[in-house]
Order: structure tokens, then sequence, then C-alpha cells
């Protein structure tokens, strides 16, 4: 059993930007789809990210995740989002998102420093109201999308220490490539590739893991799988050592999309590699405890 911490959803099937990995995944996948999908991957429950408070383009809101939903809440969760307007109404509307079913903030993706007066309120408005965010991350402003922060991770370092009780799950390649200490700290494009080879500790990934409990990671894409396939027997370390913080997710979008780790996880535990108290916190007790995903209901 597995749930899908990171996934997403078109009420129609909508053509997207070229895949660099997969010229074919060049769309975004209807509800159906993308469940018949999952469920060929032995994942039983998904959540669903949201764009903001309005679709832009193939990049639905929520209003596509209360929906989809709605229809089947067997299988599906969804988390609310928000769009770069009105830092002082975000609490109002985070909690009026709470009450109507979301279970999380995400993907977080607006393309301003983290200390930003928009993404200050988002999360002191999830602390108070107990509501974990996803970010995807870029290097600076103007650069491709995502919440941004130097080579080292400064600000965001300084957002988890100001809001302990804040659950933040890290995610894309921006946060990935620093779990090695060698990676590159200055550079748009050197610092959005995929982590490869050794990991160097500590990286700042590592540190963040030891220094900031409130720190969790999103383990989808090639991004989350690279940083633990990258170096086996430290991606292994990882998983034990914060188990307790890390979670299972894809971040799929259509049909064409599989990624590597929720088949390494499973050959990890029959090969006795990974503990099965590991296994099962990622693949789905953390999903529960985090999200509050009621699986005997499902």
């Amino acid at each position: 059993m597995k749930i899908d911490i990171h996934t997403h959803t078109c009420l129609k099937r909508t053509q997207r930007e070229k895949n660099a990995w997969n010229p074919k995944a060049d769309y975004c996948a209807d509800p159906q789809e993308l469940k018949r999908h999952l469920q060929q991957q032995g994942i039983t429950h998904a959540i669903l990210m949201s764009g903001g408070e309005t679709s832009r383009g193939w990049i639905e809101g929520n209003d596509t995740g209360r929906t989809v939903t709605a229809r089947d809440p067997e299988f599906f969760s969804w988390m609310c989002n928000f769009d770069k307007t009105d830092p002082d109404t975000v609490y109002d509307r985070m909690e009026m998102y709470k009450k109507q079913g979301a279970v999380g903030v995400g993907e977080v993706m607006i393309n301003e420093w983290i200390d930003s007066p928009i993404l200050e309120s988002i999360f002191t408005a999830a602390e108070k109201l107990h509501m974990p965010v996803t970010f995807h991350m870029s290097p600076e402003p103007g650069y491709a999308y995502g919440i941004c922060d130097r080579g080292g991770l400064p600000l965001l370092e300084e957002t988890l220490k100001k809001h302990p009780e804040l659950t933040i799950f890290g995610h894309s390649q921006v946060f990935w490539l620093e779990i090695s200490a060698d990676c590159p700290k200055e550079g748009n494009e050197a610092r959005s590739v995929m982590g490869r080879g050794p990991v160097i500790r500590p990286g700042r990934v590592e540190e963040l893991f030891e220094t900031c409990p409130n720190l969790c990671g999103d383990l989808s894409a090639f991004s989350g799988s690279m940083a633990i396939l990258r170096d086996p027997e430290y991606g292994i370390w990882f998983l034990e050592r914060y188990r307790d913080r890390l979670c299972y997710a894809t971040d799929t979008t259509n049909q064409y999309e599989t990624f590597p780790l929720g088949e390494y996880l499973d050959q990890a535990v029959s090969s006795g590699r990974l503990s099965r108290k590991a296994y099962n916190s990622i693949c789905f007790e953390n999903a529960i405890k985090y999200f509050g995903i009621h699986m005997e209901e499902k």
C-alpha cells in the first residue's frame, strides 16, 4: 500500500509543455486516467496539488482539487494554493479552504524570495491552521517557477526556525540538489539540475533535517528519486534516519510518467536493505500522520 502525496490532474485532458524526460508526457491527464495509472503502481490514495486559486493553462486551481475529491473521496484528497494577491486576507482564505476539505497547502510556487510578504503570510496562516506546506523552488525571482532561496538555503532555514509548528515539505531540484555538500551554490541552471554521483556529507538538506524538526521531504519526481538513488548506501541511511519525516510521492501528471523510487523501495524492503518500519512510515504512515488521511474509511 502506498499513499502518494503529490499528484496533478485536470478535469479534462489538457495539453501542456513538452516534457524533456519523455516527449509523450506532454499533457495533463483527467482524474480517471491518473487514478488507473497510480493504482497500477500500488497507490491506494493520492493527494492532488493545486496551482493557485485560479487556473492558468494546464495548471488548474483549487476548484479542480475540490471537485475531483468530492467525486472520488476514497481515492483523492486535495491541497489548496494561493495567488499572489492580498497577503492580509490569506488566513481567512486558507481557513475557508480547510473547511472545504483541503489537507494542506501546495505546491506553493510563487516566484519570490521566501521571506516576501505574500509567502510569509502563507507560512504564518498555515502554521496557525496546522496545514502542512509543500513548495517548488527556484534559484531566484524571474527564473522558472517556485519560491526562491540562495545557495545553501538560508531563507528556508530562517523560515523553518521562525515557524517551528509549521510542517514544510521540501521538493524539486533546487532543494534536493542540496543533499550533497558539493552542489553548486551559484548559477540558475547549475542549481536546477538533477543530482548525480556520490553524496558528500553533510549537505545542507541533511543539516536542515538535523536542526529543524519541522522539515519533511517530498520524495516525488526525478528530483526526489535521484536524491535517494544517486548514492545507494547514503540513500538507505537517509531513509532510515529520517523515516518519520519522509513521504512517498510521484508528481505524476499522466500515464507516461513513472518514477523509479516506488519500485526501488519495494526491492529494498524485500531484500532486507530497508527496514519494514521505514518502508511503512514512508509509503503510507507519514501521509496519514501529516495530512490526516483516514485509510480505514478508504
